[in-house]
């Protein structure tokens, strides 16, 4: 039986990381992230309260369980706030990956690590894995740092590049895209979206069954790991108001110009799937696919307690 550790469990990511490797019975599952268990299944694996950037309890914590894989997906994702407080961004998104990959590589464990369309300035996407990176915010320096210090290490690891992860859990702290979008045209508010920048949202559980393929296929390098669809970001509130029968007068198109965002964003990202397509078996659904299954998991979610 192949032992998992997951950082962040308690995130989006981390919980569809949970019901995945709770599903299959050749893994076992070690979750990690700040604070309580969020998961609502609490039994049947291993939970600490770890943080991730401390890095002598990250070490006792690997070297007593000793995992097969790490999947990190742990990490400072707001992009604002990565720009104006760029110290506990290069903690948590450098720091803490440049720890995990020296005790990974002394206990000869594989590292799965999670990073971002944003290490790219948009400028010619969609982009292959071997295009060269140059990003425009802090965040996409930092994944990029980290990306780098993978490469130059000698532990087994494996970045999977995604973009946009929308999804659902029961005890959800961020609301994502799709969530926020959904809520705010029922709720009969106006939003703006901006409809100069290119995307290819992913479902949280294909990411989620990326890492398991990763770790299934022992694979080394980088990969890329999004959805498959690509459009803009006006584009994918208004499939999300077409798919729920939402009014889509409601939403305001604007120009990245017309956002007063701290941070700047790519214009045109996007991947090419081709690698992980082929080399993993990664079969990501389609947008409409995804806001189904997310439709499905609201319901679930909303019906009453039968315990």
């Amino acid at each position: 039986m192949k032992k998992i550790l997951v950082t962040g469990s308690n995130g989006l990511v981390g919980q569809k990381l949970t019901d995945s490797i709770l599903s299959q019975s050749n893994f076992y599952l070690i979750a990690t992230s700040r604070g309580n268990n969020k998961h609502p299944i609490q039994k049947g694996y291993t939970y600490i309260d770890l943080d991730i950037c401390d890095a002598e309890s990250v070490k006792q914590v690997l070297k007593k369980y000793r995992p097969t894989a790490v999947i990190h997906t742990a990490a400072m994702t707001n992009v604002d706030s990565c720009e104006t407080d760029q110290l506990a961004c290069r903690t948590l998104n450098v720091d803490a990956v440049k720890n995990l990959a020296e005790v990974c590589q002394e206990i000869h464990c594989q590292l799965v690590h999670i990073s971002t369309d944003f290490i790219f300035d948009g400028e010619s996407g969609p982009y292959t894995e071997l295009d060269k990176p140059n990003p425009l915010n802090f965040y996409g320096q930092t994944k990029l740092e980290a990306e780098n210090l993978l490469v130059a290490s000698s532990c087994h690891w494996v970045v999977l590049r995604t973009i946009i992860i929308y999804g659902i859990v029961k005890d959800i702290s961020r609301k994502n895209i799709v969530l926020w979008a959904k809520n705010a045209l029922e709720k009969g508010d106006t939003i703006q979206v901006v409809n100069d920048q290119w995307r290819m949202p992913t479902l949280a559980e294909d990411l989620a069954a990326c890492c398991l393929l990763a770790i299934k296929h022992h694979a080394q390098g980088i990969y890329n790991a999004s959805g498959k669809d690509m459009m803009s970001i006006s584009e994918l509130v208004e499939e999300v108001a077409d798919f729920w029968h939402l009014d889509k007068s409601l939403i305001l198109p604007i120009s990245s110009n017309g956002l007063a965002q701290t941070a700047k964003r790519p214009k045109r990202t996007g991947f090419v799937l081709d690698k992980s397509m082929n080399n993993l078996g990664y079969r990501p659904h389609s947008f409409k696919e995804g806001l189904a299954i997310l439709d499905s998991q609201l319901q679930q979610l909303n019906q009453p307690s039968t315990i």
